[in-house]
Formats: structure tokens, sequence, C-alpha cells
């Protein structure tokens, strides 16, 4: 399963997946966009088994719609990559009242995950792979701010959101050790997307020279899915398809700990 799949890394991914002979799930906002990708991708590989599952991940309650139709239809699930996105520019908020890149970059990341693991671990050895970003080692988690009301920053949102991602994946690897479930993240680097839309016209130029090729940007979340390389390897960070340092404050596991707490209570997954 691999959500945002109808454009950008998420495509590519879903693409070269197909290729290699996986089952493929699309998981996609738009159904047009969507179906429109999935053809591509069977015209492109020849694949009859590329699945679209239609979900707004900003939604708490597509994300749980999405968990059990799927688990209604399939009881295995050996790959989960995570890597819907969005910038906003402007402070905006989910249906459930949070800040959209909290809401989404992060909060659909863990719930979708914890929802989907009692399959992950039924179907082990599986793998989670979450899209983070180099802006992580910019960023905090301001828990006395989680949902930016005190001021909006964009570029601090989505790098609390991705340093968010990095953090999920440490602890949630350490809740599933010796589960068969491996988690791990990584940072596609500069990579042409349509996160970039989000840019002033200006910015947008100096992107598309400085931006890698997406099939680049693909390539590590391609590899974590998929290469016999990392069997076991599970609590890291890659970039460029190797293991990578995240920053300092990502290993702190009290943070870690206390962003879980909190994202439990969020979306409600505490009894």
């Amino acid at each position: 399963m691999i959500t945002g799949a109808n454009s950008g890394i998420g495509y590519v991914t879903a693409r070269e997946l197909a290729r290699m002979g996986a089952d493929v799930v699309m998981v996609c906002r738009s159904k047009g966009r969507g179906e429109a990708a999935r053809n591509e991708i069977i015209r492109e590989t020849g694949s009859g088994s590329v699945e679209l599952m239609i979900a707004d991940l900003s939604s708490q309650k597509e994300v749980r719609r999405l968990a059990a139709d799927f688990k209604g239809t399939h009881d295995r699930l050996h790959v989960l990559v995570n890597n819907a996105a969005l910038w906003p520019t402007k402070r905006t908020l989910t249906v459930d009242g949070l800040e959209l890149q909290f809401g989404l970059n992060h909060l659909a990341y863990f719930l979708l995950t914890n929802l989907l693991l009692d399959v992950l671990k039924a179907s082990a050895p599986a793998r989670v792979v979450n899209t983070s970003s180099g802006i992580h080692k910019r960023a905090r988690i301001d828990f006395d701010d989680l949902q930016a009301e005190r001021g909006y920053r964009h570029m601090r949102a989505y790098g609390q959101s991705k340093l968010a991602n990095v953090l999920f994946t440490y602890e949630l690897a350490h809740r599933l050790a010796g589960t068969g479930v491996t988690v791990n993240s990584f940072t596609p680097g500069m990579t042409e997307t349509n996160l970039g839309r989000y840019m002033s016209r200006g910015a947008q130029f100096i992107f598309r020279l400085l931006a890698k090729k997406t099939e680049k940007g693909a390539a590590t979340a391609i590899y974590l899915a998929s290469s016999p390389e990392v069997d076991g390897v599970t609590g890291k960070y890659f970039a460029n398809c190797k293991p990578a340092k995240s920053s300092k404050l990502s290993y702190d596991e009290d943070t870690a700990k206390r962003l879980w707490d909190m994202s439990e209570r969020l979306a409600g997954l505490t009894s």
C-alpha cells in the first residue's frame, strides 16, 4: 500500500513495485487523478495487480474507513509506504480541527499504521516506510502549540511534521521489536513533486533548477520497500539508499514517547 500514489514519489514507487510484480494498492484522494495514475501504471508495467482505494487522509474518519475497507478484502500487507503530504502556505484546518500539515503529514501516518498493525504483523516479515525530509533537521516539536495557533509559518509547520515522521519511526520500531515488522524513514532530498506548487513563482523556478528527478527521489522508498539488503533492518533513517544520521532531537526517546502519547489522544486511539 502506497499513500499519495497518484503523483510524485508515491506514483513512481507504486509503478516500480508493480513492475517488480508486487500486488499494489494505490491510495489517492482524488478518484479522477487516482484512476488516471492507475491506468498509466498498468499501461507502463503490464501489471494486472494494481488496485485503487480513495481516501482523504486528512480526515480521521476517512483513514479509519480506508483501514476497515482494506482489511475487509485483504488478509495480508507486506509493505506500507506512508507518503501522502501537503505543504500549504496558509494555516488550514482539517475536518477534525487540526492544523493540516500536522494532521496529514504526521497524524495520518500514525493512525493508518496503527490501524493496520494487526495485518502487518500477520504478514511478517513486513515493512513500514515513512517519507520524511531533510528539513526535519531544522525543526523541533512545539508541544505547547502543535496546531500553530500562535502564528503560522509553513516551513516551520512542515519541518515539525517531518521531524514527527522520524520520531514516530524510531518509537514504532522500538515497540515492534521481535514482531518481524520493520519500520524505517527516509529523505528523498529536493525532488520534483507537487509540493512545489505551494511556492512563489520565483521559488518554483529555482526549485525546478535544483530539484532531482522524481525517479531519483523515489529510489530510496523503492529500496526500503523491496530490497533484500534491508531485511530485518529497522529504526533507521535513510538518504540515497544508505543509513544516515537524522537530527539530534530525533533520537530523544522522551520526545518520541511524548509525541506518541499525544498522537494517540489526538487520533482517538486511547481507551
